[in-house]
């Protein structure tokens, strides 16, 4: 088939190093199931791997998963048969096991000037790997070719009707009048890149055809020093003429021409969209609207996602909220689309570390109650979290905690906040975005509605929350990118310290110790709201 009549996506991320060696000293039973940040041993001098005989009889190295590894996946190492282990025995993962250390050239020196002359990666600088997916009517495996030279093969999914939700003897849009045929959804992951670095890449066959060579850039490396991020929920499409078709979102078309134009003058690391992405809701042949509105940038850039009540929610599927809000889909056609490095099918939950940031981005439309295996997960990722490496801590999620708009349906859960407002404050979380809520408002440091930090005025009048003195989180609506606004009351709470009922987006710069975030009009540009929050 001719390639230049297909539907295309692309959704490129960070995800997980997991191409690896192991090497193992003696320990105590340990497991190994994830890593990120660096370890205190960074500074042992690192030699080649060689055989390692073990006089011990009794001692027992296992590892789940033999080389080559798999691009994503948890490795276990399981250690054995030590009675009484010294503080001097160790275990470590060297990953990645052939890094370039081209882009990190003084630390290299550091290295040099110890007398370690090995070949082996430095710590400083770890490749990224970026997911890239496009859609297609070729069900056959197709290519990305990437980095003057590097090329990787397509993992080929799709859908079928018959993973959608129903209710009883009522067909779902999403089972019935509302289904389409996905094609073919191909996905790879880009390995060996650079960060903050530009590349091109093309992708397909020889059999249907090559797309054109597009030009992208990496984010910067978690631990980095600066970061440049655009978020929004909620946001849709509509029709770029008078037609008229299923639940249009009017200020998509406004948002999505204004983040193009930023995107090609401004250096733009990455894009959060935090959920209800196409509003398809059951009708399947508006994914690939939206994922067309969304192409000239979102093959540019990192475009990051997180799950709404749109995509997921529906009768006797599991979700948290009994609602038909997805029309049938569940979560499917997202996942699909929008693969995030998740830990399995339909736990939509993940963490990423970009520059000074570490973002923690949840699903409000699965169970999230103490205990259960989202807070748990909550829990230990913040517990994970290294502050000297990414001092700033970003939760993500759909549905907010605080809002001022009342509605029918109330949007605020308090069992939600109640569950998870205590761990933001232990962790002393410093940004908490939500859409869910057509508009954009910002509260005061908040915790149980009681106002625990209020901003100063500091340089050009701009509101300033000093985190070294931290006292609870900062709440941001950011639901304004695309469906009909929702209105404020006349009256509203004192927590409740900016709002606006305007189409537009946020865009976020920070350094290590400064976290300047703008509400931008999408429509004249102007920057309606600015807050900074210094630590």
């Amino acid at each position: 088939m001719d390639l230049s009549k297909s539907i295309f996506l692309f959704v490129l991320f960070l995800s997980s190093l997991l191409s690896s060696q192991v090497m193992a000293s003696t320990y105590h039973d340990h497991y190994l199931k994830r890593h990120g940040g660096i370890s205190k041993f960074r500074l042992i001098n690192r030699r080649s791997l060689i055989d390692c005989p073990v006089d011990n009889p009794y001692l027992s190295i296992n590892v789940s998963t033999t080389s080559p590894l798999p691009d994503e996946s948890y490795v276990t190492v399981t250690v054995n048969g030590v009675l009484h282990p010294d503080n001097f025995q160790w275990i470590a993962m060297i990953s990645p096991s052939n890094s370039s250390v081209s882009g990190c050239p003084l630390a290299s020196l550091n290295y040099i000037q110890t007398g370690d002359l090995s070949n082996l990666p430095l710590l400083c600088h770890y490749p990224v790997k970026m997911r890239l997916t496009w859609v297609s009517g070729d069900q056959r495996p197709q290519q990305v070719q990437y980095a003057n030279g590097k090329s990787s093969p397509s993992v080929v999914t799709t859908f079928t009707k018959e993973e959608m939700c129903s209710f009883a003897n009522i067909p779902s849009p999403a089972q019935d009048f509302g289904w389409h045929e996905p094609g073919y959804i191909h996905s790879t992951v880009m390995t060996g890149l650079q960060p903050s670095s530009t590349y091109t890449y093309r992708y397909g066959s020889d059999l249907v055809g090559w797309s054109k060579k597009i030009k992208f850039k990496t984010p910067p490396v978690g631990g980095s020093n600066e970061l440049r991020f655009i978020v929004y929920g909620d946001m849709g499409k509509a029709p770029l003429d008078p037609s008229v078709e299923h639940y249009i979102q009017p200020g998509s078309i406004s948002v999505t021409s204004a983040i193009n134009r930023i995107i090609k003058v401004n250096n733009i690391d990455s894009i959060f969209h935090i959920g209800d992405i196409s509003y398809a809701t059951g009708f399947l042949a508006e994914w690939e609207y939206f994922l067309n509105i969304i192409e000239p940038y979102a093959s540019r850039i990192s475009y990051m996602t997180a799950i709404g009540n749109h995509e997921r929610d529906y009768f006797e599927s599991g979700s948290v909220y009994p609602t038909p809000d997805s029309g049938g889909e569940c979560g499917v056609p997202y996942e699909s689309y929008f693969q995030m490095p998740v830990s399995g099918r339909d736990k939509p939950w993940y963490s990423i570390e970009q520059g000074p940031v570490h973002f923690t981005i949840i699903s409000t439309e699965h169970t999230w109650s103490p205990n259960s295996t989202q807070y748990r997960w909550i829990e230990a990722d913040f517990l994970s979290v290294n502050r000297t490496r990414t001092p700033w801590l970003i939760f993500a999620g759909h549905r907010p905690m605080y809002s001022s708009t009342h509605s029918l349906i109330p949007s605020v859960d308090t069992k939600f906040r109640n569950s998870i407002e205590p761990l933001l404050l232990k962790y002393k979380v410093d940004l908490v975005l939500f859409g869910h809520v057509h508009n954009y408002e910002r509260t005061c440091a908040i915790y149980q509605y009681q106002c625990k930090g209020v901003p100063r005025k500091g340089k050009n009048g701009i509101d300033t929350y000093y985190n070294s003195n931290y006292t609870a989180p900062v709440h941001v609506i950011v639901g304004m990118a695309g469906f009909s606004l929702d209105s404020f009351p006349s009256n509203v709470k004192g927590w409740s310290l900016a709002r606006n009922s305007e189409y537009g987006f946020a865009r976020v710069s920070t350094t290590r110790n400064n976290l300047q975030f703008e509400f931008v009009n999408s429509t004249t540009m102007e920057v309606r709201d600015k807050f900074r929050i210094v630590k």
